[in-house]
């Protein structure tokens, strides 16, 4: 798949970046469009100049398609960028805000919320998303820095997949405690952006926002630091403050995803390996890439979703897992990496 995406965009260089804008608009209105009840287009169409209240067609496309499709493009994005800065720090193929914790991080900081205190506001489960992801990230960093070599990307993933192995193990403890817990955040653990309101979205927005903003503008720093601590020191690069800066993004981004769709994966680990085939070694364009690829695949895997099981609805985390699997192998399997 990245040699057919690198072929593309040495023969188009001029055309590649307004060719996956205009798909993503085509998988945003394609996620309006498709469902389990058929709409017409000038049904949509005239739920956005003319709304009536009375109409079950607009009420859906207003209420529940519009929402989704945002919330899945909003997600993508996130876990893309999130995805991208986390393989840019470790200078590891396999780092990924789910495979290193952080999604289950962030879940379990949210079930935690849920549980205990489950009168609180949408913002305080947001912050509990921000903590669990802020603190798998700290134990995961201090776990593969143990030993006289300090942290290589072969430790760095095992105590992701150490770590993510306890965190799910926890937090499904919390829920056999709670029954009615369980009933309510199992398909949200599967990872699904159906059912969120718009409210919710707009809580949750300005973080994500955020979070992409200081990835962009810190995407220099990393691309300099990608070569080596040693060589970026040696510029005058502050490398400690750009490491906590880039983990306090991606702490914002993976939290901010997970609090509203659950923890969702194959993104966060996919896309940046098809960025960097577009957009070489200029980290700002590999984030750009990024987002708009993880919205691009979130967008298409959720409308996928709905007609695997039709008319039933299949969590899109379960869709994106059944698509990482091969590609997750394909890694491990290949040999020459260039972060």
């Amino acid at each position: 798949m990245e040699g057919i995406v690198s072929l593309f965009a040495r023969i188009f260089p001029g055309f590649r970046f307004t060719f996956f804008l205009l798909l993503l608009l085509v998988c945003f209105f394609a996620s309006i469009v498709y469902g389990t009840k058929p709409i017409s287009y000038p049904t949509i169409y005239s739920s956005f100049v003319a709304f009536n209240n009375d109409s079950e067609d607009h009420v859906i496309i207003q209420a529940v398609r519009l929402p989704r499709a945002l919330i899945a493009l909003a997600v993508g994005a996130c876990l893309g960028v999130s995805g991208a800065i986390m393989q840019a720090l470790t200078r590891n193929p396999l780092a990924s805000p789910e495979l290193l914790g952080m999604n289950h991080g962030a879940g379990l900081g949210v079930v935690c919320s849920l549980l205990f205190f489950p009168a609180s506001s949408t913002l305080n489960h947001i912050w509990f998303a921000f903590l669990g992801a802020g603190l798998a990230a700290c134990l995961v960093y201090i776990f593969s820095t143990i030993g006289k070599n300090g942290m290589t990307p072969v430790k760095l993933t095992l105590a992701g997949a150490s770590l993510t192995t306890l965190l799910v193990s926890i937090t499904q403890a919390l829920l056999i405690l709670s029954e009615r817990s369980f009933d309510e955040m199992r398909f949200w653990l599967a990872g699904s952006v159906s059912g969120r309101s718009i409210e919710l979205f707009l809580d949750i927005l300005p973080f994500m926002l955020f979070g992409l903003i200081i990835a962009l503008f810190i995407a220099k720093k990393i691309e300099v630091l990608v070569f080596g601590e040693e060589i970026a020191t040696g510029l005058g690069q502050r490398t400690a403050w750009v490491k906590v800066t880039a983990m306090f993004a991606v702490v914002l981004l993976a939290g901010s995803a997970v609090s509203i769709a659950g923890p969702i994966s194959f993104i966060g680990l996919a896309v940046p390996h098809l960025a960097r085939s577009l957009a070489g070694a200029n980290f700002r364009w590999i984030f750009i890439y990024s987002a708009v690829l993880g919205a691009t695949l979130l967008l298409l895997a959720d409308t996928a979703a709905r007609f695997v099981i039709y008319p039933q609805d299949l969590p899109v985390g379960i869709m994106t897992a059944i698509l990482g699997a091969p590609f997750f192998i394909y890694i491990g399997r290949k040999k020459d990496w260039k972060l």
